[in-house]
């Protein structure tokens, strides 16, 4: 096996790179470099361009900014899978939330014989370690072990510096598998919203079946011809949810009194289920197409101040 593995990193120099500086990157050997010198460097390589953190005027920049100088100490239990759930009772109700069947604080832990014979596993430290369980007799039970075992054991502040998730208990959480009307996955709505107002619908669809698409929509459902990360579809209609107004009136409550917040929701027969929040969608490092997007969501924040 480390022959192999010897073999295909001397044909892939640069394999041997990434695997080896995603080991630091996702290490707190990376502590010595300062938040803000990290997110520069970051920026940089991942964008090309120069971070103004005195000045931010992007969105990907504000974003940036946010991870620095915003750090209310409740944020970390709102991107708690787990935690939030007791904010989201709390503030919208718990018939939004998706039916959970337990929390453990490792996989060796969870009690599958209780399970359903469908069900989702989830981190709940971390963004998108997502296992979907379709027949609990064919799941590869060695397989999803390791794959949770490695990701209890990062901790997902280190690479984007999103100070959100560092002192987060990683454990695991068990929900029901829900499914919407394709009959095979669920279409994610996401509603950014700034200062507590929603701006945009983000809808991803084809995300476990095909390549991720994303069309995004105006609060009255209309097509905004631009890309944000992924490849939009403008010929596949996704219809006006009925419950739209209900969804932007959840996330604007949701939201209130954030800079900026992506509340994400899950609609099935036309009911509501909550998802999870976020603070930087993407680590603040969305393409956007055109690039003057960008611009527009930056101008959407209003920082409590122009920098520091």
């Amino acid at each position: 096996m480390k022959s192999k593995k010897i073999l295909k990193y001397l044909k892939n120099p640069g394999l041997f790179f990434r695997v080896l500086f995603n080991k630091i990157f996702y290490s707190p050997m990376s502590a010595i470099i300062p938040d803000g010198t990290w997110l520069k460097y970051n920026y940089r390589l991942r964008t090309g361009g120069k971070l103004d953190l005195r000045n931010p005027k992007t969105f990907n920049e504000k974003l940036q900014w946010l991870k620095l100088y915003d750090r209310d100490p409740d944020y970390s239990s709102l991107v708690d899978k787990y935690e939030v759930r007791k904010y989201i009772a709390e503030t919208i109700g718990e018939e939004f939330l998706i039916p959970l069947y337990g929390v453990w604080d490792s996989f060796d832990e969870i009690p599958f014989d209780a399970l359903p014979d469908q069900f989702v596993l989830k981190c709940t430290h971390d963004s998108a370690s997502v296992v979907i369980c379709q027949d609990k007799n064919s799941l590869d039970m060695a397989g999803v072990r390791k794959y949770f075992i490695k990701k209890l054991a990062q901790n997902y502040y280190w690479p984007g510096r999103e100070w959100v998730y560092k002192n987060i208990k990683p454990r695991i959480i068990a929900e029901k598998l829900m499914v919407d009307e394709s009959g095979v996955e669920l279409k994610d709505y996401k509603i950014f919203c700034f200062n507590g107002e929603p701006k945009i619908i983000e809808v991803i669809f084809d995300r476990h079946i095909k390549n991720p698409k994303i069309n995004l929509y105006s609060t009255k459902w209309e097509y905004q011809p631009f890309m944000a990360e992924y490849p939009t579809a403008p010929e596949i209609i996704i219809q006006r949810p009925q419950s739209l107004a209900l969804m932007l009136g959840l996330a604007k409550k949701i939201s209130s009194g954030k800079n900026f917040l992506r509340i994400d929701f899950y609609l099935i027969e036309d009911k509501l289920y909550f998802g999870e929040l976020t603070f930087y969608p993407t680590s603040g490092y969305i393409r956007f197409d055109p690039p003057k997007w960008n611009r527009t969501f930056g101008d959407w924040v209003s920082l409590p101040i122009s920098g520091k």
